[in-house]
């Protein structure tokens, strides 16, 4: 089985040096690409930038920007039989970029921010026989916004997870059907998470029936 995984932050930049993210490790996602390789999967990696090496046998793609993961994704799902979407982009970026670097004037300055490219929801769309995993990212009515996005981009299930997974080495999380029934649950190291994820889909007979 051929398998796209997404990682990482996504960074956009206000000027040359300076720019907007968040403080994804990249870990989840790594640890599904090692998961996937120990079960025999090909597996196709398109990573933000991490302090993390790809992990050794999977197909490596080093983006920056959420435009840059989205076109890299885009590109490769049509290889592959499925996507698990773990990268954290950053959904907002600066209307425009500044050449240089953007001195201080000793006063405040006002950012107009528009909303960057939605990788999830445009494999969603482009999916056709293959199968997408998302992941959900939740403070607030966690599983009611959980769903709303899986069925709003066209995901077949979905990782729930909390912010205090960002940048940890642990994840609790439950994983969603489109009925809104917990398929599973697991928590402990983001490996042993992974390895639950990975186990689940590849005990599916049948991947290209939505269950």
């Amino acid at each position: 089985m051929r398998v796209l995984v997404t990682a990482g932050p996504t960074r956009e930049y206000l000027d040359d040096v300076r720019y907007l993210s968040n403080a994804s490790s990249g870990r989840m996602g790594y640890a599904i690409v090692q998961a996937g390789i120990q079960l025999g999967w090909d597996v196709v990696l398109v990573s933000g930038p991490v302090d993390l090496a790809p992990p050794q046998g999977c197909e490596f793609h080093a983006v920056m920007t959420t435009a840059q993961m989205r076109d890299a994704a885009l590109k490769l799902f049509p290889g592959c039989d499925g996507v698990i979407a773990a990268a954290a982009v950053c959904d907002y970026k600066p209307k425009e970029r500044i050449s240089g670097k953007l001195s201080k004037t000793g006063g405040p300055i006002t950012l107009e921010m528009i909303e960057t490219d939605d990788v999830l929801a445009e494999l969603g769309r482009n999916k056709e026989h293959r199968w997408v995993v998302g992941f959900a990212l939740e403070a607030q009515n966690p599983r009611e916004n959980a769903l709303q996005k899986l069925r709003r981009k066209n995901c077949d299930w979905i990782v729930l997870n909390a912010p205090s997974a960002i940048g940890s080495e642990t994840n609790e999380c439950e994983f969603l059907g489109p009925t809104g029934d917990t398929l599973a649950a697991w928590s402990g190291s983001k490996a042993e998470v992974a390895g639950g994820l990975v186990g689940w889909i590849e005990g599916q007979k049948e991947l290209g029936v939505r269950s």
